[in-house]
């Protein structure tokens, strides 16, 4: 091989590498001693700080970012998580929301079964009503028989008074069911008043066309 050929290889080797640094680009950094350091790869003495990669033009292609400090990283993983959990929650409402325009395709049969609801309560108020009011009654009647006693309240029999002890525990846990029903029929009202809010833009969609096959597949046997 002569010289000249050797010569010619060597430049051509040369220029070609040149362009493939030239086509990476160029990395770029100020050090922790304030130098200017510059290579055509990622620079090692700058992985604790930012770096430039530079195109052939000039321009700045990209920074290399800096790991983490243990402060920045908990918080970057609390962010990821708190956000999972934001897309959990999301994708479980939204299987909420399909399972109950399944359960409820119309806002009749919502209606249906909100009367049903409450009707319970109701009941269960009423009841709870007619008791306290006999045992208010049933009070009176032995506070009537304790008025022979007032003026030796000693001489009372043991028996009348356990009547008025019993009576009396009696009238509280009616008035404790009475509290909780009313409490509990409050939830029930905000709860179906909550799922109408929700349904009805779904509602409004489907059109009356799913209220009346839905009563035409309850009029089959």
């Amino acid at each position: 091989m002569s010289l000249t050929t050797r010569w010619t290889m060597a430049c051509s080797f040369a220029l070609l590498m040149c362009g493939q640094v030239m086509a990476q680009g160029i990395y770029t950094c100020i050090d922790g001693k304030g130098r200017k350091i510059t290579s055509d790869r990622p620079i090692a003495e700058c992985m604790d700080r930012a770096q430039k990669e530079i195109s052939p033009a000039g321009t700045v292609k990209r920074v290399l970012a800096p790991p983490p400090t243990p402060q920045e990283r908990a918080a970057l993983e609390e962010k990821e998580k708190a956000e999972a959990e934001a897309r959990s929650r999301a994708a479980e409402e939204k299987l909420r929301d399909r399972a109950l325009m399944t359960r409820y395709p119309d806002r009749a049969s919502h209606d249906k079964e909100r009367a049903l609801a409450l009707e319970v309560v109701n009941d269960t108020l009423k009841t709870a009503t007619k008791r306290s009011e006999d045992l208010a009654v049933q009070r009176k009647s032995i506070t009537t028989e304790l008025e022979f006693y007032k003026s030796s309240p000693g001489k009372a029999p043991p028996a009348l008074k356990r009547r008025l002890d019993e009576t009396d525990g009696n009238i509280a846990a009616q008035k404790r069911l009475l509290a909780d029903q009313e409490a509990e029929k409050k939830r029930i009202t905000q709860r179906f008043e909550l799922e109408a809010a929700k349904l009805k833009p779904q509602w409004d969609v489907a059109g009356p066309s799913s209220t009346a096959a839905a009563a035409g597949g309850a009029k089959k046997p």
